[in-house]
């Protein structure tokens, strides 16, 4: 009998999670937010099926599938590791377009000509342009400067640069712990790099940004309501006074959310993950994230399959804490459009603050929820903190943070609602 009663137990809070879930769905403009998700990944893969052209050897570019798996063909060439036999070969190769009428033209359809020849290692190229100049410069022309015999310094020059520039323009940013951690971090990179053609993976990383904020949003909106329906209904008497009203019914609207939230957040995601690397191919997974332009300063020595599982995984607890306090504001407030404003305020205030010079108000911005929804930022900036005389980047920080306030705020979704004073 008790086996029997847990079990009928179980299937009512199933129930009664059930009816909070199609509650949500019920609604027209959940279903139309629904909808505007679908609507914005189709523009953003829309985006980068236009941004990645093939120029051909008439300077005309292509676009589409087709162009795309020309280009892939022409970068498959130079992958490898990126030794110095490697880069000489490619430092001659471009200097020996640089030369050419046609790059020396001031006509851009010669220009054009020139660039597709380069096609093929226009992403080294834009490494030996960060390299070889200042540590927050970049000169698209320098390659074309620089002599086979420099191949020699490629990577000591990577390590070079950051000292210099933390003994100048960075010299007032961090601590003299914190500088020997980047140096160290820098000195631990792998080499040489392994270079592969790696588009599918950079296109993923540009967008999924954007995708989990407006997710979040979303999410927001479908979420506000949970709690304070009843109230808005004025039903909140006839729920407290059932026989589940006060516990088992609260628990199934926290489970709920956290169903709403993570079966459309991974279906999201997997899905955006899905049509990217169909179309642009799986390559390049095993690259470190300093082969490429947009990862070439990053402390965080690792591979772009493992950036990717950063930014989906941080994404979805980010998306999970900043849904949760949606819920709770909606829990204490009543009110669902105070509710639906809190991922509103967390994702676009920060946005106004940064990119300050104080280092104090950086690294308070850096340890904000929104930095959980764009990783791959994260991986790119020089947050680092001092915790009993050690120093730490900010990922596991963030993560081991988000983790435990997310524990901390469930309960207290519970407790709060649970608690609520029936009012006509």
């Amino acid at each position: 009998r008790t086996y029997s009663y847990i079990i009928s137990e179980r299937k009512q809070v199933m129930i009664m999670t059930y009816y909070e879930i199609k509650k949500v769905f019920s609604k027209k403009g959940s279903k139309v937010a629904l909808i505007f998700i679908f609507i914005v990944i189709s523009v953003v893969l829309s985006f980068i099926i236009g941004d990645n052209k093939y120029v051909n050897h008439n300077g005309d570019a292509e676009s589409g599938i087709s162009a795309m798996l020309k280009v892939r063909e022409l970068k498959k060439e130079w992958s490898g590791e990126l030794t110095e036999d490697v880069l000489r070969k490619i430092i001659e190769e471009n200097v020996r377009i640089s030369q050419t009428p046609e790059a020396k033209s001031n006509d851009f359809r010669q220009n054009d000509i020139a660039y597709s020849q380069r096609q093929g290692f226009m992403d080294i190229r834009d490494l030996l342009n960060f390299d070889y100049g200042e540590f927050n410069d970049y000169n698209y022309y320098l390659a074309d400067s620089l002599s086979p015999d420099e191949a020699v310094d490629f990577y000591s020059n990577r390590i070079k640069n950051l000292k210099n520039w933390l003994e100048t323009d960075g010299k007032d940013q961090f601590s003299e712990k914190e500088k020997s951690y980047l140096i160290r971090a820098y000195e631990k990179m792998k080499t040489p790099l392994y270079y592969d053609y790696q588009a599918g993976w950079k296109n993923l990383f540009q967008y999924s940004p954007s995708i989990i904020m407006i997710l979040t949003l979303v999410l927001g909106f479908l979420c506000a309501g949970i709690f304070s329906g009843e109230f808005q209904l004025k039903a909140n008497a006839v729920f407290y006074s059932s026989y589940y009203g006060r516990n088992k019914a609260v628990w199934a609207k926290v489970k709920a959310g956290a169903i709403i939230i993570t079966a459309i957040y991974w279906a999201v995601m997997l899905l955006y993950t899905m049509l990217v690397l169909g179309i642009l191919g799986v390559d390049g997974a095993n690259c470190p994230i300093q082969s490429s332009m947009s990862g070439w300063k990053s402390i965080y020595n690792i591979t772009n399959a493992q950036e990717y599982i950063l930014i989906v995984l941080g994404g979805y607890l980010g998306c999970l804490f900043m849904q949760s306090l949606t819920m709770l504001v909606s829990a204490k407030t009543n009110s669902s459009v105070i509710a639906v404003i809190v991922p509103f305020i967390l994702i676009f205030l920060p946005s106004f603050l940064s990119g300050t010079s104080l280092p104090l108000l950086n690294k308070i911005l850096g340890l904000l929820p929104d930095q959980m929804l764009q990783m791959n930022q994260v991986v790119k900036f020089f947050n680092l903190y001092e915790i009993g005389g050690k120093v730490f980047c900010a990922v596991p920080i963030l993560i081991i943070s988000y983790s435990i306030l997310l524990l901390l705020i469930v309960p207290v979704i519970y407790f709060i609602y649970r608690r609520k004073e029936v009012y006509n």
